[in-house]
């Protein structure tokens, strides 16, 4: 689309695509989510919207991209990529802005289906929208976050080189749990072999780059 550049971006990886999704895209993400994400004993998410049933976490997944489509703008944006490993969407790798073009900053989030997870695809698909942003956009910082009890998430991001910083307290399942924040700067961030951007330029303005 020629005033909805978006579409054509893509990140490519040695084994991974990430892409904005299309309708048969978002067919199969649904599917994901309802097969399940996680233990349903745990909750990695401030929003428990997995705890919903497995045809209402479809519908949600389905409906948080057009709600970002429909609400992006230059100065508050959040881009969500399906990842794609061997010709099967996985998962979704986030990554937002808000007041970019001041900020410089970007935080990232994401999920993968349970039966795909222990693959190494979440630490890959990060460093995709990490070299996105300090590559493509020139972003100075990204930020992450997890429960200080979801271990593999602050593993990703200590493997990627993020430094701890500082801990909040947040309300999850209605109890008050610790959230560790994590920070990356460009100077410290390691540009991988194999990484690309396709589809950039057109796009830039829509990020406030």
């Amino acid at each position: 689309m020629r005033h909805w550049p978006l579409f054509a971006l893509r990140l490519t990886t040695p084994r991974l695509e990430l892409r904005l999704p299309g309708l048969d895209d978002l067919d199969e993400l649904a599917d994901r989510a309802a097969e399940g994400v996680h233990d349903p004993a745990e909750m990695p998410f401030g929003v428990p919207w997995t705890d919903a049933p497995p045809h209402e976490r479809a519908r949600s997944t389905v409906q948080v991209h057009f709600r970002q489509w429909g609400t992006w703008s230059p100065g508050d944006w959040s881009c969500s990529f399906v990842t794609v490993w061997e010709g099967r969407v996985v998962g979704v790798q986030e990554m937002r802005g808000r007041d970019f073009a001041v900020t410089r900053e970007v935080a990232t989030g994401s999920w993968i289906g349970l039966r795909f997870q222990g693959r190494g695809i979440g630490t890959e698909m990060r460093a995709a929208v990490l070299h996105l942003a300090f590559a493509g956009l020139g972003a100075r910082y990204a930020t992450s976050s997890a429960f200080v009890d979801n271990p593999r998430s602050l593993a990703i991001s200590r493997r990627l080189g993020y430094r701890e910083d500082g801990l909040a307290v947040e309300k999850r399942r209605g109890q008050a749990v610790l959230q560790q924040r994590v920070r990356l700067s460009r100077d410290e961030w390691t540009a991988p072999d194999g990484f690309e951007i396709h589809g950039l330029e057109p796009c830039l303005p829509l990020f406030g780059a």
